[in-house]
């Protein structure tokens, strides 16, 4: 959603010789911290976009407000065109307008600005796996229209057990994680997460949306996304690690390990997170040769223990 922020910020800004934040406010129904958040990152992101301040004061577009975005170097095309790409996350709108957009531009810019939305292609299919098709959820585009006009819904929902319920919801935000979309909103009990492809029903009511002035989609996200894996991987252990054998830790461990100081024999200190004492012994047993478990002692007998049943199926 934020993508879709910034360039109707930047068409905005083409219409109009200056714009101010409450007026970006007001446009996009935000709040105005956020409209001026999104001006700063706009700047910060090579959009050759300043302010002035005082009475009269506002956001221009260096050059003028120019339909043929003329104010925009060549890399700053290639960059805000890599949006409109095929591996972009933006929506479907959002690339239509762009593309539309680079007829605009001046004609040295055009031609690498439309490389630029087909020059990345995005797999996300891991070595050996079996290709999974991405399809959108059936009330996904219900969602993300009543995000975009801050009005509740009355949802329905199936969680994992089967069960259905129905609950009015603030949608606050939607966020794609893999192959799955998730909406985020706040409820009578508090903030929560849904899965979209969950949803039963989507119905909205017309009420506006209670939205905190200061939510940010992408904190929020992040803050939910560390708690599921705190949900999901409960169980810490220590270990110490050969210096070699940090990028292998890495590889196979990914967001589970967190990596600590040296020890006094040049050894590397780490934690690491799994699903339970036993699940992680039988995934660390094969990389003995660089890691020694140093606690809980329920894995380390874990471990002694694959170690016997090794030895004597093998020996």
């Amino acid at each position: 959603m934020r993508t879709d922020r910034l360039v109707a910020i930047l068409l905005l800004l083409q219409r109009r010789e200056q714009v101010t934040a409450a007026e970006v406010s007001r446009e996009l129904e935000v709040s105005e911290r956020t409209a001026r958040r999104d001006l700063d990152a706009l700047a910060m992101a090579g959009v050759p976009v300043y302010s002035t301040q005082g009475r009269g004061g506002g956001w221009r577009l260096v050059g003028g407000a120019r339909t043929d975005l003329s104010g925009l170097t060549a890399s700053e095309a290639r960059a805000l065109f890599l949006v409109a790409g095929q591996a972009s996350a933006a929506t479907p709108a959002v690339k239509a307008a762009l593309r539309k957009l680079v007829h605009a531009l001046p004609e040295p810019f055009r031609v690498q600005a439309e490389a630029a939305a087909s020059s990345l292609v995005m797999d996300p299919r891991r070595w050996g796996a079996s290709r999974v098709e991405r399809r959108s959820p059936r009330f996904l585009d219900e969602l993300q229209d009543a995000v975009i006009r801050g009005v509740q819904v009355r949802l329905g929902y199936v969680d994992r057990e089967g069960a259905e319920t129905e609950r009015t919801v603030h949608p606050l935000g939607i966020v794609a994680k893999g192959s799955s979309w998730y909406l985020v909103s706040n409820t009578e009990v508090g903030r929560r997460t849904f899965r979209i492809d969950r949803v039963s029903s989507a119905d909205p009511t017309g009420d506006p949306v209670d939205r905190p002035e200061d939510f940010d989609l992408a904190e929020s996200w992040r803050e939910i996304a560390d708690e599921i894996d705190r949900r999901r991987t409960p169980t810490e252990i220590q270990a110490v690690c050969a210096p070699h054998g940090i990028g292998l830790l890495r590889v196979v461990l990914d967001g589970r390990l967190e990596v600590g100081g040296p020890t006094t024999d040049g050894r590397i200190e780490v934690v690491i997170r799994g699903h339970n004492e036993y699940a992680l012994a039988c995934e660390l047993a094969g990389l003995v040769e660089w890691l020694e478990v140093t606690g809980p002692p329920g894995v380390r007998d874990h471990l002694a223990s694959i170690g016997n049943a090794l030895v004597e199926r093998y020996d």
